[in-house]
């Protein structure tokens, strides 16, 4: 692949559609990247990653837990969490829309399947 194209309207679409909180959009070998949306309120579910990650916020306000640093988002913040790190979103104050890139891909440093993180990733 050489070139992909997205607009934060067809990801927030195709996120939507699936039903689920994390839609990847992007899976090469070295990294892979999705949108995360969470509502205001929600518990966010995710467990540490195999894979570094870096965090874009989109939309919406929260504070993020990397290990015992709390850190509050907002449109524009930037996060990195290294792999293995223990790290969630909480008191979410307004709906979060969040681009999510890990290299190398999601769970290619773990043993579990791309079918299987993809149904528990997020």
């Amino acid at each position: 692949m050489d070139m992909q194209r997205n607009t934060l309207a067809d990801l927030i679409a195709a996120r939507e559609q699936s039903g689920k909180l994390y839609h990847e959009f992007l899976r090469l070998p070295t990294m892979s990247a999705g949108l995360y949306q969470l509502a205001v309120g929600a518990s966010d579910p995710q467990q540490p990653h195999t894979e570094d990650e870096l965090y874009y916020i989109v939309q919406g306000r929260a504070q993020l837990q990397v290990g015992q640093e709390q850190v509050p988002v907002a449109p524009g913040s930037l996060v990195f969490v290294a792999a293995n790190v223990d790290h969630r979103f909480h008191s979410i104050t307004e709906d979060l829309s969040v681009l999510v890139f890990f290299a190398p891909a999601e769970y290619s440093q773990s043993s579990q399947s791309s079918q299987s993180s993809q149904s528990s990733r997020h």
